[in-house]
């Protein structure tokens, strides 16, 4: 997962689609960092929320930023260096991040855990971090527009069973519905679980558009599975279906549910 990550930082987030920020806002709204405060934000990647999480918490508080990429930490590290923020930045793996327990008042992850091999092992971990009266939370999928699952159905004819996509895992998966999410993190040990569920616009303007915010993505490893002389064909049936999806404007757009899961840690 790391060498996907490297390889795609460079155009990761780049595209001029909004997508990882707004999710990474209403993931940073919901947890609603205070001044001093401790936070850390596995998977962090280029920093959408981090950046949130270091402003929320002031010059009094401190972000722990883990991630298994050394390219998606420069670019963390360059964006903050940019905006006069410091964090302390670590190459490391989310599910087993080397960082003491009991330490901190906020747990954020923003569309990452479906990446890990054991979901419920490492949000064991990761609750564990929180400092009594600390609180988690988690962004993952939820539903998507029709539209965009027929774009993605035309890979899956070159995909290998372990390669799915994190946003169609199905009804079976703990990621499949609110309840089951909120079943992991009680699990896991949290209290207090609650979802808030958010519809996110997602405005590509033009096929050329989305492809490129697509490359720029983790869904770069689907277009590679593609073999060469079938990429036009994919392409080609991808755009059929996307300018079935034109708004009033004329610009291409589709939706994604994003989920947000929340918990706590008790007081003792």
């Amino acid at each position: 997962m790391g060498a996907l990550f490297n390889a795609v930082a460079d155009d990761y987030d780049q595209s001029g689609v909004d997508f990882f920020a707004p999710i990474a806002q209403g993931l940073v709204d919901e947890l609603a960092p205070t001044s001093g405060e401790r936070a850390v934000d596995l998977g962090c990647g280029r920093g959408a929320a981090t950046v949130l999480l270091t402003r929320g918490v002031g010059a009094t508080g401190s972000v722990v930023g883990l991630d298994l990429s050394e390219g998606m930490l420069a670019h963390a590290r360059a964006d903050l260096d940019r905006q006069g923020l410091v964090v302390d930045l670590r190459v490391g793996d989310a599910s087993e991040p080397d960082l003491p327990t009991g330490e901190f008042d906020i747990v954020a992850s923003s569309l990452v855990l479906f990446f890990l091999p054991e979901p419920r092992v490492a949000l064991e971990r990761w609750v564990h971090l929180l400092a009594p009266g600390g609180r988690i939370g988690l962004a993952t999928f939820g539903d998507q527009d029709p539209v965009w699952g027929s774009v993605d159905r035309e890979f899956r004819p070159w995909l290998p069973p372990a390669m799915r996509d994190p946003r169609v895992m199905g009804p079976q998966s703990h990621f499949g519905s609110d309840e089951g999410m909120e079943q992991l993190l009680s699990d896991a040990g949290a209290t207090d679980v609650r979802t808030r569920s958010v519809r996110l616009p997602v405005r590509f303007g033009t096929v050329e558009r989305w492809e490129a915010f697509s490359r720029g993505t983790g869904q770069r490893a689907m277009w590679a599975s593609v073999p060469p002389d079938e990429v036009a064909g994919v392409r080609d049936r991808a755009a059929a279906h996307l300018e079935g999806a034109r708004n009033g404007h004329g610009e291409i757009e589709v939706w994604q549910d994003i989920r947000y899961t929340l918990g706590g840690r008790p007081h003792p």
